[in-house]
């Protein structure tokens, strides 16, 4: 059975690790096989990013602080730019539970979210309501 073995390392520990195969390569076969770093998995908006490898979000460069609801919610509207997305379809994805009695929880994690991302709150330029629907997000 072969193993694989996975190392992200700095350059000094690269020379040691070298040096270690260098020792040991004539008594195991080792394969090296080289990544080249991918750009970063994120969304990109005018004015907002969503940085998803380091779960951080950005607003004209700076960092919004997010709960976990918001940031789930934010990331679940941004997958789907422009599909109209119920409260219960939020609800069951970010909380990950079902329930009829979700409308208050996904309308107050929109609010808060709109404070911290728009720029005007009451006119939002991403989370935009669907009456009577639900949300959807418009980059």
């Amino acid at each position: 059975m072969s193993k694989l073995l996975l190392l992200t390392l700095n350059e000094q520990e690269e020379k040691a690790i070298d040096k270690i195969i260098a020792a040991i390569a004539d008594c195991i076969s080792l394969e090296a096989v080289q990544t080249i770093p991918g750009p970063t998995s994120g969304m990109s908006f005018p004015g907002l990013e969503i940085i998803q490898s380091r779960r951080q979000v950005l607003q004209d460069g700076e960092e919004v602080n997010l709960t976990r609801l918001e940031y789930s919610t934010l990331v679940f509207l941004a997958s789907n730019p422009g599909i109209v997305l119920t409260r219960t379809q939020i609800f069951e994805a970010v909380w990950n539970i079902d329930s009829d009695r979700c409308h208050s929880s996904v309308v107050n994690v929109i609010y808060n979210l709109r404070k911290k991302i728009e720029p005007d709150s009451k006119n939002p330029t991403y989370i935009k309501t669907v009456l009577g629907v639900g949300y959807k997000f418009s980059g």
